[in-house]
């Protein structure tokens, strides 16, 4: 929300819930536009948490967007993709990914997962 791109990521936005909720979008741009405000300030202030509360909050929103309408997966995950990433800095543009795991154990077998890091122990067998 800080960002250069923000405006182009902003008009997207507002377009995509144009098309699907056209009775929400100028509700939409004006809450953009105050919570850009209240990012910007936050960073000066050196405030993360809140920054990082106004990305979780948005990001409620368009998952409840999802929730309600799933035909919206392709429309919103082009909106993150084309618009909302690149709109990022760089270096938060390096740490989103998408991972998806799948695993079946079966009988006694084990099966562990991880999307980072992980060590796991395990005892002995008597």
């Amino acid at each position: 929300m800080a960002t250069d791109g923000w405006q182009q990521a902003r008009a997207a936005t507002v377009a995509l819930w144009h098309r699907v909720r056209p009775e929400q979008d100028e509700a939409i741009a004006t809450e953009l536009r105050t919570a850009r405000s209240t990012a910007l300030t936050a960073r000066e202030r050196g405030e993360t948490d809140r920054e990082q509360a106004l990305v979780s909050s948005w990001r409620l929103r368009l998952q409840d967007l999802l929730d309600r309408d799933p035909a919206l997966v392709g429309d919103l995950r082009r909106l993150v993709d084309e618009q909302l990433t690149p709109a990022l800095p760089e270096a938060e543009q390096a740490r989103i990914h998408t991972l998806v795991q799948k695993a079946r154990a079966t009988d006694h077998s084990q099966v562990s997962q991880s999307g980072g890091d992980m060590t796991t122990h395990q005892a002995p067998r008597l």
